[in-house]
Parts: structure tokens; C-alpha cells; sequence
């Protein structure tokens, strides 16, 4: 610790060459062990994050996990509803499930969390390294009260996360992260040492296993048909699991197959220093491998590290969740008459939309957050969701988690291509041809420091006011007429073409968000153009 003043600039020296700086690695674990710094507690849309050994330490890990305990202690009816428990009482006879993705640190932190739990009688159980998705069937398979899974999701290797549960498998909804934050942080400023209970005895349990029964007992998915594919088809599946949580899960699932392909599957705390995210750029390496053979199917896929978000491939081009979303929609109605509604992100593509008019399915847009879709995927759902997605490559669908899903996602693929007999970009295609052709981007501007925040919002807010339905706006060589305007996060237009701009402060950082669509590939920069000419009007 010597030749470093903190983890952040030990961090960095690790991250600019890992090959050469894992050896630093104990020098983190000292710094996150033996800093008693306090932290500022924030539950964003999946959790507190921070990096290790700077916020993120064990005294402040403690910290938060006694928080949830004094929250569970406290019997405060609108947490105990949101939880789904009458009182703590039950919290403890239900229980915990607690575990991790593959991050550094994340069983010890996880043994941390169990021995504050267990020294308030609260039944754990011990999850080890499982992947997000897993612990939103465990709970509902095992009636557990709730899970902390530690992990800050496609975040990069310096970052660790805790993200919290209730009892409905679903994030986390603001009844309970406000509750939690207030707790924790008035902790903080008390900055009280926390001692380690840390037990290394614990009753285990299989997520797999419970995940296997759940998606079997749903049936959402036709899992003899995704087999019976696997097994007499012409095809090949290669799935990239970037070193995360989702490593072996599809193989118990599916059966061990010549036909399916595994990269980066080894031990790999610092996701060979990458950003594990599903992005175009680390879906390349499956790509080269499903343009390296001549099988009639081709799937692939590349997950984050705790399984909660998927890109797709079929080899000749990728699939992002704006585009996978409207398709599992047309599958799951069309082709297995699911019914009910959509739920997706107001920054998604509309193609889902033009899909549901024209099949009279009602859409419902609303804020970034897979929480906010709760109402929709809720077994008590009025309006059940046929499909639940954002453009941030997460869904969900009837019937199954209320938590974002890349084995699902990873799943349905392979049952559309039984079904339809088509690639996914052929099924695309045959969607377009018949919907039209959407084409969805996303860009932004910075902005005065001094404007973060409510100033920003304030400011941002006249858009909406002078850009009412039926305005007419120029864009490019052409006028287009304000069809829709949605103010669920930020202001969304929505031009009588289908084509539409949001624009929305970011939270924490002097910028502005552009999201657009455009019904041509070039039409995408005229409706930047205007995006940022109708944002600089508003901010002066």
C-alpha cells in the first residue's frame, strides 16, 4: 500500500495492463479491508455500486447490510408490503439468499453480509457465484423473504455491487432503496466501525437447479422444442459468457452439445481488461466463429456478468435488444398467442409499436429502470406484459422473472428459430418488410458543470411546452407534425412518421441524452441535428 495513496490509483495502474498488475490485486484487498472511510449510500435503478477498496469497502458493506437489518427490524408497514413479508418475524423464518457474481472479493463479501444476517436469526442461504436471473426464481422457488446478490452488473472489474431483492424476485422498488439509504447514511455520518461476523459455515443452495424447475414449471418456453432443436438441427450456437456468472448455466440447461460453442468461460476476475458488457465489440469473437462454419442455424450471443443483459447474432449481423424486443413481442403473440400488453422503456424503439397497433396490443412506455415494470410482469398484473424490455439489452415475458433475463433471452432465440424455421435476421427482415423499417441511435452533448441536475431538468422542461401535439417541425428537407409527446423520462417526440427524439439530463454528470429513430439509415443525423438545436434553445 506503500506506493499507492489509494485504490482508485491502484486501480488504475491495474486496469491500464492486467496482464502485468493482477499481482495488485492484495494490495486492493488491503485497502478495502483496512479503509473505514464512509461512503455516500445511493440505490440507483439495480443497486449501490462503487469501487473497491475506495467506497465500496468492507466497513461500509457492514454498513449497509445493517441498514437492510434495522429496516427489517423497524416493521414499517409500506416496506413490509413492498418487501412482501407481515413483519420481520417472517423476514426471519423465510429467509435470505445471498451470494455473488465472479467479481473479486465477492465471497467474502458475501460471507460478511450472512454473518450480520445469522447474528439476527435470519435464515441464509449460501448461493455462491450465480448469475442475476437466478435469484429471482430461487427466491419464488425457495418462498425466501428476499436476496442480496452482490455484483454491480456489466460494470467494470474495479466496481463492486449489492443489489437487493423482495420477496417478488423484482428490483428493488424506491419504498425500499429510500428506506436504506436513509438508514445507511445517517450510519455513515455516526462512521461507526462495524466488526466482521463473518462465518464461513453456511447452508447452500443450488440457483441452477431452482432455475431449471422455475422456467420448466412456467412454460413460457417450450424447453423440448429448444432441446429437440439443439439436438436434429443443422446448427450452431456459440454464446460468449465474458468470464461472468452465466459460465455453465447453459450447459445444465441445454445438455452438453458439439454443436454449441463457449468462449470465455475461464477464471477471470478482471474480465481480461474489458468492459464485460454485451456491446457490438465483445459480440466480435462470437461473430468469427459463426462465420467460420456452414450450418443452416447460427445463434449467438454475448451476456454481462451477472446474466441480466444479452446481445444477439446470427453471424451476418447483431441483434440489439431494441430490435430482439419487438421480435420476441410478434413470436410470443403471433406465433404462441400469448396475450396481453407491451411494457418497454421509453427510450426503446418504436418498432415494437408499430407492430402492436397494427396487431391492437396496447403499449406502455415507461421510465428507465427494469423496476419500473413491476405493474406488468406482477402475477397480480392486471395488464400482464407479453414482453418486458429496454434498449440496455435487458427483458423479460409472461409469466417468468420480474427481473431482466439473458438465459431467457438466450432461450427464446433458439425456440423462435425452431419455430419460424428462419435465422434471426431473417425473421427481422420478414418483421420489416411487413412493419417497416426502423432505426434507433443514441448521442448526446455536454454541458455547463453548474447546470447538473435541477437546473438541467428546469431548463430541459420548455421542450415540452413548445413542442405540443401538432407542431410542425423542420427536419432536414422535409416538415414533420409532433404525433405524441411522452414525458415519462425526459420528453420524447414522436413525428407522424414514426421517426421520434428523447431528450433527458443525465442524473450525475453535465450531459444531455439524445435517443432517436430515424426510418432510414440516413435520416438518423437530421434528427440529431434537431435534437441538439432544440436542446441548446432550451438550456440558453
Amino acid at each position: 500500500m506503500a506506493d499507492f495513496k489509494d485504490a482508485a490509483s491502484c486501480w488504475k495502474a491495474i486496469l491500464s495492463d492486467v496482464s502485468m498488475n493482477r499481482s495488485l490485486l492484495p494490495v486492493i484487498e488491503k485497502f478495502a479491508r483496512e479503509n473505514m472511510e464512509p461512503a455516500r449510500i445511493v440505490f440507483g435503478t439495480s443497486g449501490w455500486r462503487g469501487e473497491t477498496g475506495s467506497d465500496f469497502t468492507f466497513n461500509n458493506l457492514r454498513i449497509v447490510t445493517s441498514a437492510i437489518i434495522e429496516m427489517f427490524k423497524g416493521n414499517d408497514r409500506p416496506v413490509m408490503q413492498a418487501i412482501g413479508a407481515k413483519d420481520f418475524n417472517e423476514i426471519k423464518k423465510r429467509g435470505v439468499i445471498v451470494g455473488h457474481d465472479n467479481r473479486f472479493l465477492g465471497r467474502d463479501f458475501s460471507m460478511e453480509v450472512i454473518g450480520l444476517l445469522r447474528e439476527e436469526g435470519i435464515m441464509t442461504w449460501y448461493a455462491g457465484e450465480a448469475p442475476t436471473p437466478e435469484f429471482s426464481a430461487g427466491i419464488e422457488m425457495l418462498n425466501a423473504a428476499c436476496s442480496i446478490n452482490l455484483t454491480p452488473s456489466h460494470n467494470p472489474a474495479n466496481y463492486a455491487g449489492f443489489k437487493f431483492n423482495p420477496s417478488d424476485g423484482g428490483p428493488a422498488g424506491t419504498e425500499i432503496t429510500s428506506k436504506i439509504e436513509e438508514i445507511a447514511n445517517r450510519m455513515m455520518k455516526d462512521r461507526p466501525l462495524m466488526r466482521s461476523l463473518r462465518q464461513d459455515y453456511m447452508d447452500k443452495t443450488d440457483l441452477t437447479d431452482l432455475y431449471i424447475k422455475f422456467i420448466e414449471d412456467r412454460k413460457t418456453l417450450n424447453m423440448e422444442k429448444v432441446r429437440a432443436f439443439i439436438r436434429m438441427a443443422d446448427c450452431c450456437i456459440c454464446i460468449d459468457n465474458v468470464h461472468g456468472a452465466t459460465r455453465g448455466r447453459l450447459e445444465r440447461i441445454l445438455g452438453s452439445s458439439d454443436k454449441i460453442t463457449y468462449l470465455r468461460t475461464e477464471e477471470d476476475l478482471l474480465f481480461g481488461g474489458i468492459a464485460p458488457e454485451p456491446s457490438e465489440e465483445n459480440l466480435q469473437g462470437v461473430d468469427r466463429v459463426l462465420r467460420g462454419g456452414n450450418a443452416r442455424f447460427k445463434l449467438g450471443a454475448v451476456m454481462d456478468p451477472d446474466g441480466d443483459r444479452i446481445r444477439h447474432t446470427d453471424g451476418s449481423m447483431q441483434i440489439p435488444m431494441n430490435y430482439f424486443g419487438a421480435m420476441a413481442f410478434h413470436f410470443l403473440h403471433v406465433h404462441k398467442k400469448i396475450s396481453g400488453v407491451v411494457a418497454k422503456s421509453v427510450g426503446t424503439s418504436n418498432l415494437v409499436n408499430a407492430i402492436a397497433e397494427r396487431l391492437k396490443v396496447p403499449v406502455w412506455e415507461t421510465k428507465v429502470g427494469f423496476k419500473n415494470f413491476r405493474p406488468f410482469l406482477s402475477k397480480t398484473s392486471c395488464e400482464k406484459a407479453i414482453v418486458a424490455f429496454e434498449e440496455s439489452d435487458g427483458i423479460s415475458a409472461y409469466n417468468h422473472t420480474l427481473e431482466k433475463d439473458a438465459i431467457f433471452g438466450l432461450l427464446l432465440a433458439i425456440e423462435m428459430m425452431a419455430v419460424t424455421g428462419k435465422n434471426l435476421g431473417e425473421y427481422l427482415k420478414n418483421i420489416m418488410d411487413e412493419f417497416g423499417c426502423f432505426y434507433p441511435d443514441r448521442s448526446g452533448i455536454s454541458v455547463d458543470p453548474s447546470l447538473v441536475g435541477e437546473p438541467l431538468i428546469k431548463r430541459l422542461s420548455v421542450i415540452r411546452l413548445q413542442y405540443k401535439k401538432g407542431t410542425v417541425v423542420p427536419i432536414d428537407k422535409a416538415e414533420r407534425t409532433v404525433r405524441n409527446v411522452i414525458t415519462e423520462d425526459g420528453t420524447k417526440l414522436v413525428f407522424d412518421d414514426g421517426s421520434w427524439l428523447m431528450i433527458r439530463p443525465s442524473g450525475t454528470e453535465p450531459k444531455v441524452r439524445f435517443y432517436i429513430e430515424a426510418r432510414t439509415v440516413e435520416g438518423k443525423k437530421a434528427i440529431f441535428e434537431l435534437a441538439e438545436r432544440i436542446t441548446r434553445e432550451a438550456i440558453g
